[in-house]
């Protein structure tokens, strides 16, 4: 008898966890959908009369010159990701405090962000052996 209502439990458990899936699909189809009717509509409503001059490639109102290859630095790349590694440093930061500051989880969270630090580090050393932190 008690393991009828074990399974009768579980059976129910198991119906409203896919249901809650089921809405988050369900969601996620009208998403699409929207998209692809807001795309549809606007293929559908738009003039299209192609003329040489509006194949041309354009950039800032000057005519295109020469080949479409350019040189880019690319220490401007190295610093953005040296930005977004500080930046996910400093918001890993914020809840660390808090979770450190409530009781039993001191010491675990003191290691956790010890080892975060470490990476970190790693990952700084590795800029600063390359010679990427040297300002020109």
């Amino acid at each position: 008898m008690r393991e009828q209502t074990v399974v009768a439990a579980d059976a129910t458990g198991a119906a409203d966890y896919f249901q809650t899936y089921s809405v988050v699909g369900l969601l996620a189809v009208v998403g699409v959908l929207f998209v692809a009717v807001a795309f549809g509509a606007g293929r559908l409503l738009r003039p299209v009369v192609p003329t040489p001059e509006k194949l041309l490639t354009y950039e800032c109102g000057v005519d295109p010159v020469g080949e479409g290859w350019a040189h880019t630095q690319v220490r401007y790349y190295v610093y953005a990701f040296l930005y977004v590694i500080f930046a996910v440093d400093s918001i890993f930061l914020f809840p660390w405090a808090t979770v450190f500051a409530a009781p039993g989880y001191g010491a675990t969270t003191l290691v956790e962000m010890f080892v975060f630090l470490g990476f970190l580090a790693v990952g700084l050393l590795y800029a600063y052996k390359k010679g990427v932190l040297a300002w020109t």
